[in-house]
């Protein structure tokens, strides 16, 4: 079961917010008995990129044989609480 804090991968794209399947998050809210969450993705650099409310079938815990990869996130809107 997936709770608050734990690390996630998208297994779904989030177009509206520039997330690809990959993404990597950190739950930082749980809705209900787990049929959403709200997941935030980070830079590299720490900063919040995106947060976003994911319906539970669109996203799966990392495993300890993953690591993370760098990727640009894709041209659209600004970074949360930055402006592009």
């Amino acid at each position: 079961m997936i709770k608050e804090h734990d690390r996630v991968v998208l297994t779904s794209p989030v177009p509206n917010h520039r997330l690809e399947i990959g993404d990597v998050g950190t739950v930082v809210h749980v809705y209900g008995d787990g049929t959403a969450f709200e997941v935030e993705f980070m830079t590299l650099d720490g900063h919040t990129a995106v947060v976003a409310t994911v319906a539970a079938d669109a996203i799966r815990p990392v495993t300890d044989r993953e690591i993370t990869r760098a990727g640009e996130l894709r041209a659209g809107a600004p970074l949360a609480g930055r402006a592009e």
